[in-house]
């Protein structure tokens, strides 16, 4: 009975990995269904959500531990750094057949160079973060990383600029690499907790609220964008103006 308290987080945790993987099949088109890519973005989605559930699970049922700790980094390597890249790359070869043939190269450069980083920000975090900075993330977590590759596709398939903005193109391989970037970064990102501002707590939590139903309905991506990034303006913001503060604290 002692170790039953670990089946609700370890249980987050694997739908988490599943899904990633369910992610990959979809975007793949091995599962024949009308806008196939759009469900493989929203399957990343789930993934976050899901995430941030096995995190608050293990802390209400007191069920932290190093198995937990890495079973549930190698579900965010499958979620948010392998199924992101096969998303963006199958979206490309199934909604502009050309651009794909002709950018190929520079198509599995960022795929491989966006999974690398995602794999180097999970290892990091494990290794040295973790604890270090309790009030911050160092570089943009995994998680974010494939929320913002994933909105961007749904956002991009719901505005059809695949067929009717080909200058646009390569945005999400630049948005990719972009998110690369700042996952190996050395800038601190303010997590989301609680503040002394009721008013500041109060906005938090309708916006996380209504993030689930958007996320889990699969409605209103515009609202998702929106809400990461202010996240990303404020809470980078926040690290970079605090950044003296922060390394201080923790030497």
């Amino acid at each position: 009975m002692h170790n039953a308290k670990f089946i609700v987080p370890n249980a987050f945790t694997s739908l988490n990995f599943l899904l990633g993987v369910a992610s990959i099949c979809w975007s793949a088109g091995l599962f024949v269904s009308q806008d196939h890519i759009v469900m493989g973005a929203h399957f990343i989605i789930f993934c976050a959500l899901l995430d941030k559930l096995d995190g608050f699970a293990a802390r209400a049922f007191n069920a932290s531990s190093e198995f937990g700790a890495q079973f549930d980094s190698l579900a965010d390597l499958i979620a948010f750094g392998i199924a992101p890249a096969f998303m963006i790359m199958f979206a490309y070869k199934d909604m502009s057949p050309n651009w794909y043939e002709s950018h190929r190269l520079a198509l599995f450069a960022g795929a491989a160079i966006y999974m690398v980083c995602a794999a180097m920000r999970l290892a990091k975090y494990n290794a040295m973060d973790s604890e270090s900075y309790p009030d911050y993330f160092s570089g943009m977590p995994s998680t974010f990383a494939g929320i913002v590759n994933a909105l961007v596709i749904i956002l991009l398939c719901k505005y059809k600029f695949f067929d009717s903005c080909p200058d646009i193109l390569y945005i999400p391989l630049l948005i990719m690499l972009v998110t690369s970037i700042l996952m190996v970064s050395p800038l601190f990102l303010a997590k989301l907790k609680k503040r002394k501002s009721r008013i500041i707590n109060a906005f938090q939590v309708l916006n996380i609220a209504g993030a689930y139903i958007a996320g889990f309905a699969m409605i209103l991506p515009e609202y998702l964008m929106a809400l990461v990034l202010i996240y990303f303006c404020i809470g980078f913001g926040h690290g970079i103006i605090n950044r003296g503060k922060i390394i201080s604290k923790e030497v």
